[in-house]
């Protein structure tokens, strides 16, 4: 078995939609970075491919190609997930925890939950998503970034 840990952070601008854990949701803020800053998936994505050994999501995806620009996370993180797979591991379970003062994540959990599901072909119950506000104290809290940490234990096939 092996545990990775994923943690990413990105900052908030003007405009919506919030893409966050491969959906859109509807809020007056957008997330900011060379490709669509989903600062979930990032984290997912960088837990699953350190748990495996296999580097980072900057590695697979560098911001300084062009290409990787607006780049849709999901289809990074298919790719990661892949890579893993291919290594010969499967995922036991996910665990996710969000960062933002806004937008209120409950109400988002579950397809949050049933995208990352689809995206890594296991059932939604192996992930758990979860979030905390920054009680208005620090970046989080003034609404000026939103980060996401996560855990994630694999098996071997």
């Amino acid at each position: 078995m092996r545990i990775g840990i994923g943690h990413d952070s990105h900052r908030l601008t003007p405009g919506g939609p919030l893409r966050l854990g491969g959906i859109d949701i509807p809020h007056d803020k957008a997330m900011l970075g060379h490709s669509d800053a989903d600062v979930l998936l990032h984290a997912v994505t960088d837990a699953v491919l350190g748990a495996a050994a296999l580097g980072d999501i900057g590695q697979m995806f560098p911001d300084t190609e062009e290409a990787n620009r607006g780049r849709d996370s999901a289809e990074m993180l298919a790719a990661a997930w892949k890579q893993v797979t291919a290594a010969g591991w499967r995922l036991a379970n996910l665990d996710c925890t969000v960062l933002a003062e806004r937008p209120k994540i409950g109400p988002h959990r579950e397809t949050i939950r049933g995208r990352l599901a689809q995206i890594l072909g296991c059932l939604p119950e192996a992930i758990s998503v979860k979030a905390k506000t920054g009680e208005g104290v620090g970046p989080i809290g003034r609404e000026e970034t939103i980060a996401a940490e996560c855990a994630v234990l694999l098996e071997r096939e």
